[in-house]
């Protein structure tokens, strides 16, 4: 990749541009979840059916979460006055912004969201405008409102709205910070009432982290402040209100500087170079660094570590450890207490997400750490991921908890075991399932080998391997294609300098991979001369020598030509593993419902049950990559004996070994598709049932049954194919559906890079 930075961010700017355009302009959009299909349906969802909720909710207003959606909506509001990194860029201009956090918040916690961007800059007004929504939300989220006006706004609609209002820049932020205060005393044996903080900035950010610091324990008499205009002390009159002005000192010093000896945390929320090294020097032992400007922060990490070694460092930079972001939080604190109808988010409610943070930091991370070292509590680990598919279900309840005992849940949880399971269920649902596997391929350095290395898809793919630290491409092609179609599509990537390029036309290593070819497929009716033609003109095959001979640690495929004719040239130079009859393929099919796993979708036409075993064990191991276990459905024509013949024969015969061999694994069957969805519709068979909700590998007793119900379900739920994987073979080697997107190659080639992490353990 290049290292201009003026090249690096029109390269940005031009692909946000073009994701924010294409293929329908913006990131949301409405959608119904009732039928309208017929007139019966319409006199329902409309007159003269819906004055029968209307009736109700005028009786009862607290049943307008029975019959509509604002339980589960949200609004995000600004006015636009201090975007991240933008500034004071007004209301309409904020809209992208507000927009992609709605998204935020419907993906982590499957909260709906209006984003309403209002053209007001006096609070007062503000507030008489956004004050009587109240009716249409189950919640507010402000966002990106200037300091001071945000204190007075947020203050003035909390008492009269009765509905939790959030300003996440405060209290989002602050809630990390304190959890990351909590952990880092920790580790330093230090108590937060005996610790020196020096804050760089006095923003709404700056002041709200200090308020959770004086809630969980730290003194007023140890903290420090200081703005763009100097340290916050009471000879100063322009810090008189209420917010900022309970952190004056009085002190005759007039910079953070002259006050920093002996801290024991630096909080930053000002200004890259706030703090120098030479601060830091005089700062306690084992200081805590909260360096949260962006996107470049008060000290940077090396130069802290440089300076001080026995520095724990936090920035709100997703490249470096210990990301103080807000996705940590917001969506989750949300959905706690939108759950228990609560009134408002109070501090209890924050203090318990505080806590919740903190500890989720102690257990051992599903993903690395940037730096590739695992995610271990510690000096680099004091803060979750922010991917971390466990957050929602570590904050959620205890928020939600903290609502109840304090006395402002409209609507306590009575079963917390069905609560848990429910925000489960969701976290499979979320679509974030690749997560864990990109996540654990960053930084690794796997080669993975591209067979279509002139496709504009692969090309653009590449980009994003690279940007992301994924894996490191080997494009098969010629050089002068491969040139001339990056300079078109307006990549910032070069060959040489930022990926390998195999040239089938001239190789210097093309003797060797003739003679190695040949030397795997001569007793299979290949010539010498015809094992020249080949390496020259299969890519396939050259991509699986390249992998064969160690020079690539993956293979991607299959853009071109027949599925099973790049099933052949893999299985003939790469191989099987031991144990395995045949490769096989696991499909995932990522839909709002949730994430699903079909298999065998491309290879075996009628497999055997002890093929079919292996294949159901082999998909379980690949679902243990993305952090999921297999909830397993044998799928038939049949249940569970309603019905005789070969295949259901066969799925009962699968059952009964799969048993055998592998007796905690959670499968069931032979069953029908809707049972294996639907527990209630299961339960009429067999109430005992071990698989309870619903099965996310599906398993087929042949290739039509397995291909036909993937290529329907894909284009029926508008689905996000992922795959297919191609399972049982001795190094990672995948092969593409033509109809495969620039991500999907992303997606599978992290995939791949996970494979070969795996082989090495």
């Amino acid at each position: 990749m290049s290292t201009d930075p003026n090249e690096q961010r029109k390269i940005l700017r031009d692909a946000a541009l073009h994701f924010h355009e294409f293929p329908k302009p913006g990131k949301l959009e409405i959608q119904p979840i009732k039928p309208l299909g017929n007139q019966r349906d319409l006199a329902l969802a409309y007159s003269p059916g819906v004055a029968a909720p209307c009736e109700e909710i005028a009786q009862t207003p607290d049943a307008v979460a029975r019959y509509t959606s604002r339980q589960n909506l949200v609004a995000v509001i600004s006015n636009g006055t201090a975007v991240l990194g933008l500034g004071n860029i007004g209301a309409l201009a904020s809209k992208p912004v507000m927009e992609g956090k709605a998204v935020l918040f419907k993906k982590f916690a499957g909260i709906d969201v209006f984003d309403l961007e209002v053209d007001e800059l006096d609070p007062t007004k503000f507030v008489d405008a956004v004050a009587p929504l109240w009716p249409t939300f189950g919640g507010i989220n402000l966002e990106d409102i200037r300091a001071p006006d945000c204190f007075e706004i947020e203050e003035k609609l909390r008492e009269r709205m009765p509905i939790p209002v959030f300003h996440d820049d405060q209290h989002g932020t602050a809630i990390i910070v304190g959890a990351a205060v909590l952990n880092g005393l920790e580790l330093t044996g230090k108590k937060i009432e005996d610790v020196k903080i020096c804050t760089s900035g006095a923003g709404a950010a700056a002041i709200a982290c200090l308020n959770v610091l004086v809630a969980l324990g730290a003194k007023y008499e140890n903290i420090w402040v200081a703005d763009k205009d100097g340290l916050v002390t009471h000879k100063r009159n322009d810090v008189n209100d209420k917010w900022r002005g309970q952190f004056r000192r009085t002190s005759d010093a007039t910079t953070l500087a002259e006050v920093i000896d002996g801290a024991d945390v630096f909080l930053g929320l000002s200004a890259a170079g706030a703090l120098k090294p030479e601060m830091l020097e005089r700062m306690g032992p084992k200081p805590l660094i909260l360096a949260l400007a962006n996107p470049n922060p008060e000290i940077m990490p090396e130069v802290a570590k440089a300076t001080r070694p026995d520095a724990m460092v936090c920035t709100g930079r997703s490249d470096y450890p210990n990301q103080v972001n807000n996705v940590l939080c917001f969506p989750f604190i949300f959905r706690g207490a939108l759950d228990v109808h609560a009134t408002t988010i109070n501090e209890e409610m924050k203090l318990a997400a505080v806590r919740a943070i903190a500890k989720l930091a102690h257990e051992p991370g599903l993903e690395v750490s940037p730096s590739g070292a695992p995610a271990v509590f510690g000096p680099d680990h004091i803060i979750p991921n922010p991917f971390d598919q466990r957050l929602i279900l570590r904050i959620a309840p205890a928020v939600a908890r903290a609502a109840i005992d304090s006395g402002v849940a409209k609507r306590p949880i009575a079963d917390w075991d069905a609560y848990q399971d429910q925000l489960n269920r969701f976290v499979f649902r979320s679509g974030l399932v690749m997560k864990p596997i990109i996540d654990r391929a960053q930084g690794q350095g796997k080669r993975i080998a591209f067979a279509d290395g002139e496709d504009e898809r692969v090309l653009r793919a590449t980009q994003v391997l690279l940007e992301e630290r994924i894996a490191r491409p080997i494009l098969i092609g010629r050089p002068a294609v491969i040139e001339a179609r990056i300079e078109r599509f307006g990549l910032g990537i070069q060959p040489g300098r930022d990926f390998e390029v195999i040239n089938p036309e001239d190789d210097p290593r093309y003797r060797d991979y003739v003679s190695l070819f040949h030397s795997l497929v001569g007793r299979n009716g290949v010539t010498p001369d015809t094992a020249r033609t080949i390496v020259r003109t299969n890519t396939t095959v050259i991509g699986a020598l390249a992998v064969k001979r160690g020079e690539a640690d993956g293979l991607i495929c299959g853009l071109q030509g027949r599925y099973i004719k790049h099933v052949r040239d893999i299985r003939s130079i790469i191989g099987l593993q031991a144990g395995v009859s045949d490769v096989s393929a696991l499909s995932m099919l990522i839909m709002p419902r949730g994430a699903f796993f079909l298999a065998d979708t491309y290879v075996n036409q009628n497999p055997s049950a002890d093929e079919i075993v292996s294949i159901a064990l082999q998909a379980r191991d690949h679902l243990k990559r993305f952090n999921i276990e297999a909830r397993v459905a044998l799928l038939s024509y049949s249940n569970f004996g309603s019905r005789d013949g070969d295949s259901a024969f066969k799925m009962r015969e699968v059952y009964a070994k799969l048993k055998a061999v592998a007796p905690d694994l959670i499968v069931e069957g032979e069953m029908q598709g809707d049972l294996a969805l639907n527990q209630e519709l299961r339960e009429r068979y067999i109430p005992d049932t071990a698989l309870r909700g619903e099965a996310n590998l599906l398993i087929f007793p042949d290739l039509d049954a397995a291909n036909l119900s993937m290529t329907l379900l894909k284009e029926m739920n508008n689905a996000l194919a992922v795959g297919p994987i191609l399972m049982g073979t001795q190094a990672p080697a995948h092969i593409l559906a033509p109809s495969v997107t620039s991500r999907g190659i992303v997606n599978m080639a992290a995939i791949a890079a996970n494979e070969a992490i795996g082989a090495e353990g």
